[in-house]
């Protein structure tokens, strides 16, 4: 798994692939008041924990980039799909289907 947490921090290791459902758990930890979706806050500190540079702006253009119904947030169970090629791309984060 390329990003693991350990206690209450979570690092990307700077090898190795990740796969789809490894980048959902990822994505999912960071839901921290269980509401089933993710903020923009919480998308925010999801990538600043892997070392990355993300600011309001960024966080704010990937959730209208993932958010199919509108609402302002990524829902954990049916947009977090939304962001795989995005994070591939502008993260760098090499997602992989196996």
């Amino acid at each position: 798994m390329a990003i693991t947490a350990t206690g209450t921090t979570t690092t990307r290791a700077l090898s190795g692939d990740m796969t789809i459902e490894e980048f959902r758990q990822w994505i999912r930890r960071f839901d921290v008041n269980g509401d089933g979706r993710i903020s923009r806050n919480e998308l925010r500190h999801a990538i600043r924990s892997i070392g990355a540079r993300f600011s309001g702006w960024r966080s704010n253009r990937w959730i209208r980039q993932a958010d199919a119904n509108g609402d302002g947030f990524i829902d954990v169970e049916g947009e977090i799909d939304n962001l795989l090629d995005y994070a591939k791309s502008n993260l760098g984060i090499n997602i992989v289907a196996y």
